[in-house]
């Protein structure tokens, strides 16, 4: 018998959204999640795509979702990976303007809608919030400056180490020092910006030096100090 997928109430996503946003009053959340919709998604479905008109934005309660761009011949530009706890999707609605990239799930995701008009009403309601998201824009946009310079000033060697090195902070590894989060060579690829050819050879060359081990999509970091080295 398949097992049903769970769905949590609202006020388990209201606790989950307290994590992030620390600050912001109790009856600001519940304000703002009064019209929330609550929603399950399958590994590999697509959230948004990028250029549509979304009204509203997106709490991830579970799971694991690629936020990316597409370029040239439809190749992907991996922003970032969105984890439990992340809001995304917010800029085109307090811009009022089409999605500036797509969102897919890589694993079975939970997430909660928050329609634009509960967005645009904290915003202007709640300075605790306003301030909330304010910091949240600034990381972004300091991600986004700092991703920049590492592409016009960094080897894509020295690239893929402090990208290995993120991924480890921001996900976690297991006892063995294996990344919890598993992706596609070509994914890695896309979130570097190289080709997928190279980041295998890159990966190979780290594992001869004896900085990694990868077998299939799984990969060990065996010394953190030498791959921090080799990527600053």
């Amino acid at each position: 018998m398949k097992e049903e997928a769970f769905i949590p109430d609202i006020t388990e996503c209201i606790s989950k959204f307290k994590l992030t946003f620390k600050d912001v009053p109790d009856q600001d959340i519940k304000a703002l999640f009064t019209d929330t919709v609550i929603k399950f998604y399958k590994k590999g479905e697509y959230i948004y795509n990028e250029g549509s008109r979304i009204k509203g934005c997106y709490f991830l309660f579970s799971g694991i979702v690629k936020i990316f761009q597409t370029g040239i011949a439809g190749k992907e530009q991996i922003i970032r990976f969105g984890k439990e706890g992340d809001i995304f999707g917010f800029r085109s609605v307090i811009r009022n303007e089409p999605a500036c990239t797509s969102v897919e799930t890589l694993s079975d995701c939970v997430l909660c809608y928050i329609p634009n008009t509960s967005l645009m009403h904290m915003i202007t309601h709640s300075p605790g919030f306003a301030y909330e998201m304010m910091q949240i824009a600034c990381e972004e946009l300091g991600d986004a400056n700092h991703y920049i310079r590492d592409i016009a000033q960094k080897s894509v060697k020295a690239r893929l180490a402090e990208i290995l090195l993120l991924i480890a902070s921001d996900f976690g590894v297991e006892e063995d020092g294996t990344l919890k989060l598993n992706i596609t060579r070509e994914d890695l690829s896309n979130f570097v910006g190289t080709a997928t050819e190279t980041l295998i050879r890159l990966l190979s060359d780290l594992k001869n030096e004896g900085l990694i081990e990868a077998k299939g999509r799984k990969i060990k970091l065996l010394d953190h100090d030498k791959l921090k080295r080799l990527a600053d």
